[in-house]
Protein backbone atom coordinates (compact mmCIF):
# COMPACT_ATOMS: atom_id res chain seq x y z
CA UNK A 1 0.00 0.00 0.00
CA UNK A 2 1.49 3.52 -1.12
CA UNK A 3 1.83 6.66 1.68
CA UNK A 4 -0.96 7.96 -0.19
CA UNK A 5 -3.78 5.28 0.29
CA UNK A 6 -6.53 4.63 2.47
CA UNK A 7 -8.17 1.17 3.08
CA UNK A 8 -11.26 0.72 4.95
CA UNK A 9 -11.83 -3.14 5.47
CA UNK A 10 -15.40 -4.22 7.52
CA UNK A 11 -14.47 -6.55 10.08
CA UNK A 12 -17.47 -9.43 9.48
CA UNK A 13 -18.48 -11.87 12.23
CA UNK A 14 -19.12 -9.70 15.19
CA UNK A 15 -22.25 -11.41 16.53
CA UNK A 16 -25.01 -9.75 18.75
CA UNK A 17 -23.17 -8.16 21.73
CA UNK A 18 -24.65 -8.94 25.05
CA UNK A 19 -23.70 -6.75 28.57
CA UNK A 20 -20.88 -7.32 30.19
CA UNK A 21 -18.80 -9.30 26.83
CA UNK A 22 -15.39 -8.49 26.43
CA UNK A 23 -15.97 -6.22 23.34
CA UNK A 24 -12.46 -5.63 22.77
CA UNK A 25 -12.05 -9.16 23.06
CA UNK A 26 -14.76 -10.36 20.52
CA UNK A 27 -13.08 -7.72 17.99
CA UNK A 28 -9.91 -9.20 18.28
CA UNK A 29 -11.13 -12.70 17.66
CA UNK A 30 -13.29 -11.34 14.44
CA UNK A 31 -10.34 -9.96 13.09
CA UNK A 32 -8.50 -12.82 13.29
CA UNK A 33 -11.58 -15.20 11.97
CA UNK A 34 -11.56 -13.12 8.71
CA UNK A 35 -7.31 -13.02 8.64
CA UNK A 36 -7.57 -9.42 8.11
CA UNK A 37 -3.43 -8.58 8.80
CA UNK A 38 -2.90 -5.85 11.43
CA UNK A 39 -0.42 -3.51 11.22
CA UNK A 40 1.01 -0.56 13.32
CA UNK A 41 -1.24 2.34 13.28
CA UNK A 42 -4.38 0.83 11.95
CA UNK A 43 -7.49 2.30 13.40
CA UNK A 44 -10.00 0.61 14.34
CA UNK A 45 -13.29 2.80 13.95
CA UNK A 46 -16.63 1.03 16.40
CA UNK A 47 -20.10 1.60 16.55
CA UNK A 48 -21.29 3.03 19.66
CA UNK A 49 -24.44 0.72 19.41
CA UNK A 50 -22.33 -1.98 20.72
CA UNK A 51 -20.32 -0.25 22.97
CA UNK A 52 -23.06 0.71 25.10
CA UNK A 53 -24.71 -2.67 24.76
CA UNK A 54 -21.38 -4.37 26.05
CA UNK A 55 -21.55 -1.72 29.08
CA UNK A 56 -25.25 -2.54 29.43
CA UNK A 57 -26.23 1.40 28.59
CA UNK A 58 -29.04 -0.56 27.43
CA UNK A 59 -32.91 0.57 29.25
CA UNK A 60 -35.64 -1.33 29.22
CA UNK A 61 -38.77 0.99 28.46
CA UNK A 62 -40.75 -1.17 31.01
CA UNK A 63 -39.30 0.53 34.22
CA UNK A 64 -39.68 3.78 32.95
CA UNK A 65 -42.61 5.94 34.46
CA UNK A 66 -43.05 8.85 32.73
CA UNK A 67 -43.51 12.42 33.74
CA UNK A 68 -46.05 15.14 32.67
CA UNK A 69 -43.78 16.68 30.54
CA UNK A 70 -43.00 13.31 28.23
CA UNK A 71 -46.99 12.41 28.61
CA UNK A 72 -48.06 15.82 27.19
CA UNK A 73 -44.76 15.77 24.74
CA UNK A 74 -45.69 11.99 22.79
CA UNK A 75 -49.69 12.91 23.31
CA UNK A 76 -49.00 16.22 21.67
CA UNK A 77 -46.43 14.37 18.57
CA UNK A 78 -47.75 10.61 19.19
CA UNK A 79 -44.07 9.74 20.26
CA UNK A 80 -43.63 6.93 23.35
CA UNK A 81 -43.84 9.11 26.52
CA UNK A 82 -41.39 6.36 28.09
CA UNK A 83 -38.66 7.18 25.49
CA UNK A 84 -39.19 10.85 25.74
CA UNK A 85 -38.75 10.26 29.69
CA UNK A 86 -35.40 8.58 29.00
CA UNK A 87 -34.46 11.72 26.29
CA UNK A 88 -35.23 14.26 29.44
CA UNK A 89 -33.07 12.29 31.98
CA UNK A 90 -30.36 11.76 29.85
CA UNK A 91 -30.23 15.65 28.79
CA UNK A 92 -28.31 18.17 30.94
CA UNK A 93 -30.07 21.11 28.56
CA UNK A 94 -32.59 20.94 26.51
CA UNK A 95 -31.97 22.91 23.26
CA UNK A 96 -35.08 22.98 21.43
CA UNK A 97 -38.17 21.14 21.69
CA UNK A 98 -40.50 21.40 17.90
CA UNK A 99 -41.90 19.82 15.65
CA UNK A 100 -42.02 16.62 17.45
CA UNK A 101 -37.95 16.77 17.71
CA UNK A 102 -36.19 17.08 20.61
CA UNK A 103 -32.04 18.38 20.36
CA UNK A 104 -30.67 18.24 23.44
CA UNK A 105 -26.82 18.59 25.47
CA UNK A 106 -25.19 15.24 26.92
CA UNK A 107 -23.41 15.21 30.13
CA UNK A 108 -20.49 15.15 28.00
CA UNK A 109 -21.14 17.85 26.07
CA UNK A 110 -22.38 16.74 22.62
CA UNK A 111 -25.44 18.08 21.35
CA UNK A 112 -27.92 15.79 19.28
CA UNK A 113 -31.29 14.63 18.90
CA UNK A 114 -32.79 12.68 21.84
CA UNK A 115 -29.80 13.05 23.86
CA UNK A 116 -28.13 10.02 21.79
CA UNK A 117 -31.11 7.29 23.07
CA UNK A 118 -31.65 5.03 20.14
CA UNK A 119 -34.20 2.39 19.70
CA UNK A 120 -32.67 0.98 16.29
CA UNK A 121 -30.98 -2.00 16.31
CA UNK A 122 -32.05 -3.47 20.21
CA UNK A 123 -34.39 -5.77 21.14
CA UNK A 124 -37.77 -4.40 21.49
CA UNK A 125 -38.82 -2.71 23.97
CA UNK A 126 -35.07 -1.50 25.26
CA UNK A 127 -33.37 1.91 24.07
CA UNK A 128 -29.51 2.54 24.11
CA UNK A 129 -28.31 5.65 25.53
CA UNK A 130 -24.28 6.64 24.93
CA UNK A 131 -21.45 5.31 26.57
CA UNK A 132 -20.74 7.18 29.74
CA UNK A 133 -17.13 7.76 29.00
CA UNK A 134 -16.43 7.08 25.69
CA UNK A 135 -12.90 8.17 25.29
CA UNK A 136 -12.20 5.38 28.66
CA UNK A 137 -14.50 3.28 26.61
CA UNK A 138 -12.08 3.42 23.54
CA UNK A 139 -9.26 2.87 25.48
CA UNK A 140 -10.60 -0.35 26.67
CA UNK A 141 -10.68 -1.89 23.59
CA UNK A 142 -6.97 -0.27 22.54
CA UNK A 143 -5.70 -1.84 25.16
CA UNK A 144 -7.39 -4.99 24.66
CA UNK A 145 -6.66 -5.00 20.57
CA UNK A 146 -2.89 -4.16 21.25
CA UNK A 147 -2.27 -6.51 23.24
CA UNK A 148 -3.54 -9.44 21.00
CA UNK A 149 -1.57 -8.19 17.79
CA UNK A 150 1.79 -6.44 19.48
CA UNK A 151 1.36 -3.07 17.51
CA UNK A 152 0.69 0.10 18.09
CA UNK A 153 -3.32 1.21 17.10
CA UNK A 154 -6.08 3.36 17.40
CA UNK A 155 -9.91 2.99 18.00
CA UNK A 156 -12.48 5.72 17.15
CA UNK A 157 -15.98 5.09 18.73
CA UNK A 158 -18.22 6.48 16.25
CA UNK A 159 -22.34 7.40 16.57
CA UNK A 160 -24.65 8.80 13.65
CA UNK A 161 -25.57 12.90 14.12
CA UNK A 162 -27.66 14.92 12.17
CA UNK A 163 -26.32 18.35 11.30
CA UNK A 164 -27.49 22.09 11.06
CA UNK A 165 -28.13 23.38 8.12
CA UNK A 166 -27.49 20.44 6.03
CA UNK A 167 -29.79 17.11 5.18
CA UNK A 168 -28.31 13.54 5.91
CA UNK A 169 -26.57 12.36 8.83
CA UNK A 170 -23.09 11.29 9.33
CA UNK A 171 -20.99 10.08 12.01
CA UNK A 172 -18.59 11.48 14.12
CA UNK A 173 -16.11 10.70 16.69
CA UNK A 174 -17.76 9.95 20.35
CA UNK A 175 -14.79 8.57 22.06
CA UNK A 176 -10.53 8.14 20.40
CA UNK A 177 -7.97 6.54 22.32
CA UNK A 178 -4.51 6.35 20.67
CA UNK A 179 -5.37 9.51 17.98
CA UNK A 180 -5.36 13.15 18.54
CA UNK A 181 -8.85 13.96 16.91
CA UNK A 182 -7.45 16.82 15.61
CA UNK A 183 -5.17 17.89 12.71
CA UNK A 184 -4.37 21.69 13.61
CA UNK A 185 -2.71 23.59 10.16
CA UNK A 186 -2.63 26.82 11.99
CA UNK A 187 1.04 28.25 11.16
CA UNK A 188 1.44 26.55 7.82
CA UNK A 189 1.12 28.18 4.45
CA UNK A 190 -1.43 27.31 1.71
CA UNK A 191 -0.04 26.76 -1.63
CA UNK A 192 -0.07 30.30 -2.48
CA UNK A 193 2.28 31.19 0.98
CA UNK A 194 -0.19 32.60 3.00
CA UNK A 195 0.14 31.68 6.50
CA UNK A 196 -3.83 29.14 7.64
CA UNK A 197 -4.37 30.98 10.86
CA UNK A 198 -8.12 29.21 11.24
CA UNK A 199 -8.19 25.82 9.87
CA UNK A 200 -8.32 22.69 12.43
CA UNK A 201 -9.38 19.49 10.85
CA UNK A 202 -12.09 17.33 12.60
CA UNK A 203 -9.86 14.09 11.51
CA UNK A 204 -11.58 11.98 13.95
CA UNK A 205 -15.51 12.87 12.90
CA UNK A 206 -14.00 12.61 8.96
CA UNK A 207 -12.52 9.00 9.52
CA UNK A 208 -15.88 7.68 11.80
CA UNK A 209 -17.72 9.26 8.45
CA UNK A 210 -15.66 7.42 5.91
CA UNK A 211 -15.93 4.15 8.12
CA UNK A 212 -19.66 4.26 7.97
CA UNK A 213 -19.96 4.40 4.21
CA UNK A 214 -19.53 0.01 5.30
CA UNK A 215 -20.64 -0.19 8.69
CA UNK A 216 -24.02 1.29 7.74
CA UNK A 217 -27.17 0.93 9.76
CA UNK A 218 -28.37 -2.13 8.14
CA UNK A 219 -25.34 -4.46 7.18
CA UNK A 220 -24.68 -5.59 10.61
CA UNK A 221 -21.05 -4.73 10.08
CA UNK A 222 -20.07 -2.60 13.45
CA UNK A 223 -16.92 -2.93 13.09
CA UNK A 224 -13.89 -1.46 10.54
CA UNK A 225 -9.85 -1.08 10.16
CA UNK A 226 -8.94 2.02 8.58
CA UNK A 227 -5.74 1.65 7.28
CA UNK A 228 -2.78 3.97 5.65
CA UNK A 229 -3.93 6.96 7.22
CA UNK A 230 -1.06 8.96 9.23
CA UNK A 231 -1.82 10.71 12.84
CA UNK A 232 -0.41 11.82 16.04
CA UNK A 233 -1.10 9.88 18.81
CA UNK A 234 -0.88 13.00 21.27
CA UNK A 235 -3.86 14.38 23.01
CA UNK A 236 -6.29 11.88 22.41
CA UNK A 237 -8.86 13.09 23.88
CA UNK A 238 -12.68 13.52 22.26
CA UNK A 239 -13.41 16.54 24.07
CA UNK A 240 -11.08 19.10 22.12
CA UNK A 241 -13.42 18.49 19.38
CA UNK A 242 -16.69 19.60 21.60
CA UNK A 243 -16.86 23.77 21.15
CA UNK A 244 -16.65 25.57 24.46
CA UNK A 245 -20.32 27.48 24.93
CA UNK A 246 -17.25 30.86 25.03
CA UNK A 247 -16.70 30.09 21.42
CA UNK A 248 -20.15 28.71 20.32
CA UNK A 249 -22.00 31.85 18.38
CA UNK A 250 -25.47 29.73 18.30
CA UNK A 251 -25.79 29.28 21.92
Amino acid sequence: MSSNELKILAVPGIPEILPGLDLGEIIAQSTRKANLEIDPGDIFVVAQKIVSKAEGQVVSLDTIEPSSTALRWAEFYDKDARIIEVVLKESKRLVRMERGLIISETAHGFICANAGVDASNTVPNQVSLLPKDPDESATRILCALEKEFAVKLAVIVSDTFGRPWREGQINVALGVAGIAPLLDYRGQSDSFGRELEATIIAIADELASAAELLTGKTTQMPVVVIKGFKYSSEGDNSQQIVRPPDKDLFR
